[in-house]
């Protein structure tokens, strides 16, 4: 079936809604294109959801369309290297939009945004498709767009103390994930430090509860002492030792001040030299 307009068209003409054609019908196809696994229909799907989200489109409507986006969360959900990941990974991009837009002019229950926030959460725990770039398909990137709905989430007022630790332990369980099936290598581990930037930043979430979680964490990315000769270091340890690194940097040149940041810094150093002996600490042995 062809689409019910050509979306080039509505995009060269600045984003502006078709004025012959019913908004239920136009989100409905918009959806479906979160899917195709062509990559310039999607983006360009992406494109005009966010922007007519940003305008205030959606503003009466926003309930509804985060309820409709959000079920492309589970669509193909377990499958690995599938087109099906498409969906997924682009509906959470849309969530994100949505709650942030409900951020800048509020126009959703406080029950709705958490409903949305245990279906980002459950959805990026269970992925296990972690490509980034897809040659001929383009952009996966489900971490990188999972870490971006969960910066939305961070952001949200719904989200207080307890909403912002199930964030801080959602990613600690994703970075920590003993056999991961790939080391991520397009970003993910940045946008995943971005995220928990949002999080402290909020300052809701008490220093005694962050230090273990990032104990966790550099517990993770340091190499275990006992290896067989057939274990991949580095796909175990990889992406926790890569997010470290990356809050760290975030923390200690980025633009953003939590509360007590120096503090964090700090302690960030202390475990990055424990997680990283080898180069960081007093041994100098390599593997």
């Amino acid at each position: 079936m062809p689409p019910i307009v050509d979306w080039r068209h509505v995009s060269a003409a600045d984003f502006r809604v078709p004025a012959d054609r019913r908004l239920s019908d136009l989100t409905a196809e918009l959806t479906e294109l979160l899917g195709t696994p062509r990559s310039e229909t999607r983006e360009l799907a992406l494109a005009v959801l966010c922007t007519w989200i940003e305008r205030g489109v959606y503003d009466d409507l926003l309930p509804g369309l985060g309820d409709g986006i959000a079920t492309g969360l589970v669509s193909g959900i377990g499958e690995q290297d599938t087109d099906s990941v498409y969906r997924r990974s682009f509906s959470a991009l849309v969530v994100a939009e949505v709650i942030d837009r409900d951020t800048r002019k509020p126009r959703v229950a406080r029950a709705k945004v958490h409903e949305w926030g245990d279906k980002l959460a459950t959805w990026f725990l269970l992925e296990r498709d972690e490509r980034g770039y897809v040659p001929g398909k383009g952009w996966a990137h489900s971490i990188a767009h999972g870490a971006d709905a969960l910066g939305a989430l961070a952001r949200s007022p719904h989200c207080g103390p307890g909403e912002l630790l199930v964030v801080l332990d959602v990613i600690g369980d994703r970075v920590t994930r003993p056999r991961q099936a790939t080391v991520w290598y397009s970003g993910e581990a940045d946008r995943l430090a971005m995220t928990t930037i949002h999080v402290l930043g909020r300052g809701l979430v008490p220093d005694e509860l962050v230090e273990p979680w990032l104990e966790r964490i550099a517990l993770a990315a340091r190499p275990p002492r006992e290896r067989s000769d057939g274990d991949d270091v580095y796909l175990q340890t990889g992406n926790a030792a890569a997010f470290l690194r990356a809050l760290y940097l975030q923390l200690a040149l980025g633009p953003a001040t939590p509360p007590r940041r120096s503090d964090l810094v700090l302690n960030l150093v202390q475990l990055l030299r424990r997680a990283h002996p080898a180069y960081l600490g007093p041994s100098h042995h390599r593997a």
